[in-house]
């Protein structure tokens, strides 16, 4: 599968675009990984997966799936370092696992699946954004003595 240079840069330019979309809701709420953050991750993970085709391309005992697999362990420990532990809290458990969905939106998007891609960031949104609607009703009605 050759890509040309105009479509690089769209699944590029998508890839970012996509991941800042996720990186804006998890800013907004102050966590430590942000827009460039999750731009950053998903650029990365589109272009590793890019690279990888190429390199299938030109050598065929080159495995391509193995440079996602690389991309998967990659951001695992990326997001082992978005988590902290203080005394009985956890903490940043939802951005390390959003880290790691920003990384499958960005290998899909150099594979060519936007539609895969643009879906899985709108349900994503959608799952951080709602349970912060839940959160804060939650402490509304903790504080105004509602069970």
């Amino acid at each position: 599968m050759y890509v040309g240079e105009i479509e690089l840069i769209v699944r590029l330019v998508l890839a970012a675009i996509l991941g800042a979309i996720i990186g804006f809701e998890r800013e907004a709420k102050n966590k430590p990984a942000g827009v460039r953050t999750h731009s950053l991750v998903s650029l990365g993970a589109c272009i590793f997966t890019l690279a990888s085709i190429g390199f299938g391309l030109l050598d065929a005992r080159v495995e391509p799936s193995r440079i996602a697999a690389g991309i998967v362990t990659g951001i695992g420990f990326l997001g082992a370092g978005a988590i902290f532990r203080s005394e009985n809290k956890v903490s940043g458990l939802t951005t390390a696992a959003d880290l790691w969905v920003v990384a499958a939106i960005g290998l899909a998007v150099a594979l060519g699946e936007y539609f895969m891609a643009v879906t899985a960031t709108a349900i994503a949104f959608f799952i951080l954004y709602s349970a912060r609607v839940v959160y804060i009703r939650k402490s509304r009605n903790r504080k105004a003595g509602k069970r």
